[in-house]
């Protein structure tokens, strides 16, 4: 996917990655070879919000959410999503709709 998908200053590239446990997900300016920002469901602002038996979708959602947030600090609004080699459903899913509700567009 990483050929196809690359970001610009304009334009990040939002990477996610997930492992069995965590999510992560990154807004990458591959030009400028620079991550501009970067969250996890292991971020203070995320545990702090999630209880144990919280399913790993919905803590995904927050991710994107926090995400969002943040692009909008930097001024971001428009990001390339590369979901690297997973399939779109469940926790990439999540975070792209908690992404979205945050307000980026792909």
């Amino acid at each position: 996917m990483r050929r196809k998908v690359i970001g610009t200053s304009e334009r990040p590239r939002l990477c996610v990655y997930k492992s069995l446990r965590h999510t992560y997900a990154q807004l990458v300016d591959d030009r400028a070879c620079r991550t501009l920002s970067a969250v996890s469901s292991l971020s203070p602002e995320i545990r702090s919000q999630i209880p144990e038996e919280e399913k790993k979708a919905s803590i995904s959602r927050k991710v994107g959410l926090l995400l969002a947030k943040k692009a909008k600090e930097l001024g971001i609004t428009k990001v390339a999503f590369d979901r690297n080699k997973y399939p779109y459903h469940g926790r990439v899913k999540s975070l792209a709709e908690g992404a979205r509700e945050g307000g980026l567009t792909f």
